[in-house]
Formats: C-alpha cells, structure tokens, sequence
C-alpha cells in the first residue's frame, strides 16, 4: 500500500503538522500548566484522535457532518466550546494565588499526579475529535489518496499512522523546548503571563471556530 499517493500523502501532512494551531497551543498550555510529561500525555491524546477521524471516514459516518448543517454545528459548538472552556481556565488561574504564593509552592506544580497526567490525555483527545474541521477534513482529503482497489479502512488507517508519527514527533518536539524553557523561567509572573497568553489564544481559537461557517 506504500505507492506513490502515500508518499504525496506524506508531504501534505507534513505541511499541515508543523502549521501552528490550537493543538500547539494546547500543548504549550499543559506544558506551562502542569509540565513537560503533562504536555507530551496531551500531545498523544491529540494525535490518537487522527485515528478516530480516520475510522469515522472510512465507515462513512463523517459523511454525516458534511451533509447534516445542524451535526456539523452541534459538534462545532462542541469543539469551541470546549477550546474556550480550556483556555479560560488558563486564563482564570492567573487570576489566582498571587505570583509570591505560587513561588512559595513549587514542587506542588512540578509534581503532577496520574491523574493530572490522564487529564491531560482526554483533553488533547477531546479537542481533536470535537473539531469538526479535522473530520470534514478527512473524509474529503483521504480518498483522494486511496485506490479503488486498496482496502479503505486499512488503508484510511496506515494515512492516519503517517500524520500520527509526524505529530508525535512535531509535538513532541514543541513540548520538550517548551519544557527547557518552562524550567528556566523561574519567576512566576513570567509563568503566568504565558499560560495567560496561551488560555487567550485558545479561546480565539475557539471562537473562531465557532463563527467559521462551513
């Protein structure tokens, strides 16, 4: 099934990976918020959901979202909803404990729990599966890459692994610099004007998504 259509496939994906958006935002939140591991478990919820989009589309259920108006906006305003949701959380908890309370308890933020880490993994996975975009995205864009005769989920599935691997290691990529930068920017107020920046432009992500008409 490697023929000259998933190496075009290759070349495209790359292109829309390293494009910055909402899932580098979210990683660069998580980072920020709760640290570097808790990035990379965020990053892996986000690219794991390429694999959910790449099911629906091959069994035909995205189709769905094109053709229904009101699926396409009950999911849309899912997805920003839930991008808002997330970004003003980061946005709220600069408006917490002062900057002085926050540097008195460092090891309470450098050491998230399981949970923390699991958390992280469900919101990278939500934001990808509540985009819309990303569905519509590819039950319109793999066919193209697939032949008649190829096995569609199979091959639906190998397309998504190769935008899965470039994610992981694009992501993973943004996490780590993010989290050199994290342990270098001792002071708190630096820490929290960047969780500020970053809950800010997650929720115009959101609201974009939410007055973007298909």
């Amino acid at each position: 099934m490697f023929d000259a259509q998933v190496w075009a496939f290759t070349g495209v994906a790359f292109i829309l990976t390293i494009t910055p958006g909402a899932d580098t935002m979210l990683v660069l939140r998580s980072v920020l918020a709760r640290g570097q591991r808790a990035g990379l478990w965020t990053m892996l919820g986000i690219c794991s959901g390429l694999f959910v989009h790449a099911t629906l589309s091959a069994l035909g259920l995205s189709f769905v979202l094109v053709q229904s108006a009101t699926a396409f906006e009950m999911v849309k305003w899912l997805g920003a909803a839930y991008l808002i949701f997330l970004g003003s959380q980061s946005v709220w908890q600069t408006l917490g404990p002062s900057a002085t309370d926050t540097a008195a308890q460092p090891q309470m933020k450098m050491s998230p729990s399981p949970k923390s880490y699991r958390h992280s993994l469900l919101e990278g996975l939500l934001s990808n599966v509540l985009n819309p975009k990303v569905s519509v995205f590819y039950l319109a864009f793999l066919p193209q890459f697939i032949q008649p005769y190829d096995p569609v989920l199979a091959k639906s599935l190998l397309l998504a692994g190769i935008h899965f691997v470039m994610g992981i290691i694009w992501l993973t990529l943004i996490a780590v610099l993010a989290g050199r930068v994290r342990t270098l920017l001792t002071r708190p107020q630096i820490q929290r004007s960047l969780e500020a920046v970053t809950g800010t432009v997650l929720i115009l992500f959101g609201a974009r998504l939410a007055l973007e008409r298909r």
